[in-house]
């Protein structure tokens, strides 16, 4: 009897756990907590974390998990052999041979196929289709100023480039690390896939994880370097754009985005297609396909494909905490670097001036920037609307964000 439930126990999942497993199940719990308690997007930590659970616990026909020669991992790894049936003579018949077939195999786990939204580059780009379609880019043109805003966040991308290199990271793996200071998780997912695979995890979780506690990291940021005074300008209404000028923005980004950075086109191709099916005004359903069916499906299996990389095994090294600390340095650099923009813009616009806080909304978390500059501004100023102004610059760090990972893709990648 005592052996035979010594067997059953060997046979279960039991005898497989380990403590990084255990330490990951404490990470999932406090991401489940952001996000179902806090609310801090709860669309995208929600399914990175139980896609972590689903990783730290011993499951079978779920991930396949190997090593490279050189120790790298590689997750999502999928086996296909193929068999060839001869060709036979039947007998009695001579001249007359049978058909020859191939017989294909393919093996893999459940997410060994989801992930490869990931590896082939597929997840991204329809995220970015989505964020096309639901984002108004009247604010910017209206206001076109605001894509110097933008442009500043990218600093911290740069500062972060730089600093990861000195920390003995390579070229390919600094462009990755740094580019989670443009707080955008499916562009760092987009490069990271293809300057540092060995990363992915690591740097996706840390870019949702900060895009998800902008409302924690950039308010101290934002009071530090603004002054009461500054808080509380308001800023002049915005122009109404019309329909022509928004379809002539969004042809126009497209061509000279291209142009200019050719390796950011699946990017860059998607987000403006969202964008102008969205004002043409004649493709109703395809953008409350891109809006709601298209942008859901396929945030639930990037977060889980993100999730199920976290492997405390794997998970759990210096590295990776060297990663998500130079990432909040990142992101904090991004944000300040805005606002210093903006009080510097002020020097040579006192008729018009902008206020500080919308400049940190040129990190490319959109909406929720824009929304803690709005916040931000009412505490200073309850009658003080800067929600929209801020929409300007935020939409600019998406171009911007993309921009700059298509010129890393293009100077590293080989």
């Amino acid at each position: 009897m005592l052996q035979d439930l010594h067997l059953f126990f060997t046979e279960t999942g039991f005898t497989h756990l380990t403590w990084q497993m255990l330490v990951m199940w404490g990470i999932v719990i406090a991401l489940f907590y952001l996000a179902i308690y806090k609310k801090f997007e709860p669309l995208l930590l929600v399914p990175i974390a139980f896609g972590a659970l689903l990783a730290n616990l011993p499951t079978e026909g779920m991930l396949t998990v190997e090593e490279d020669l050189h120790g790298n991992v590689q997750t999502a790894v999928i086996s296909v052999e193929s068999e060839v049936v001869s060709e036979k003579t039947e007998p009695g018949k001579e001249g007359v041979s049978l058909q020859t077939s191939k017989v294909h195999r393919v093996e893999g786990g459940l997410f060994d196929f989801i992930s490869q939204g990931i590896k082939i580059e597929l997840f991204p780009p329809l995220i970015f289709l989505g964020v096309g379609a639901l984002t108004d880019f009247g604010p910017l043109i209206a206001n076109p100023r605001m894509l110097l805003l933008g442009g500043a966040a990218q600093f911290g991308v740069l500062c972060t480039f730089l600093g990861s290199m000195l920390l003995g990271f390579s070229a390919n793996q600094s462009a990755s690390i740094g580019i989670i200071g443009g707080a955008d998780g499916p562009t760092a997912i987009f490069l990271s896939n293809k300057l540092a695979p060995e990363l992915l995890g690591a740097i996706a979780v840390a870019a949702y994880s900060y895009m998800a506690l902008v409302p924690m990291i950039q308010p101290p940021i934002m009071k530090l370097l603004t002054t009461q005074k500054e808080r509380t300008i308001r800023m002049k209404s915005l122009r109404k754009v019309s329909k022509l000028e928004k379809l002539i923005f969004a042809f126009l980004v497209t061509v000279i985005c291209i142009l200019l950075v050719p390796a950011a086109s699946p990017l860059i191709g998607m987000l403006m297609l969202g964008n102008f099916l969205r004002e043409c005004g004649v493709t109703q359903r395809l953008v409350q396909a891109s809006q709601n069916e298209i942008i859901n499906v396929v945030t639930i299996f990037l977060g889980i494909s993100v999730g199920m990389t976290m492997q405390g095994k794997y998970f759990l090294q210096i590295e990776t905490m060297k990663i998500i600390a130079m990432g909040i340095v990142a992101f904090s650099i991004s944000t300040a670097s805005g606002v210093l923009m903006a009080k510097l813009m002020n020097v040579f616009s006192r008729k018009n001036p902008i206020n500080p806080l919308v400049g940190s909304a040129g990190v490319s978390a959109v909406p929720m920037a824009a929304r803690v500059s709005h916040v931000q501004g009412q505490k200073a100023d309850p009658n003080n609307f800067l929600l929209m102004h801020a929409m300007g610059p935020n939409v600019a760090g998406v171009i911007g964000t993309a921009i700059i990972a298509g010129y890393f893709i293009s100077t590293l990648a080989h």
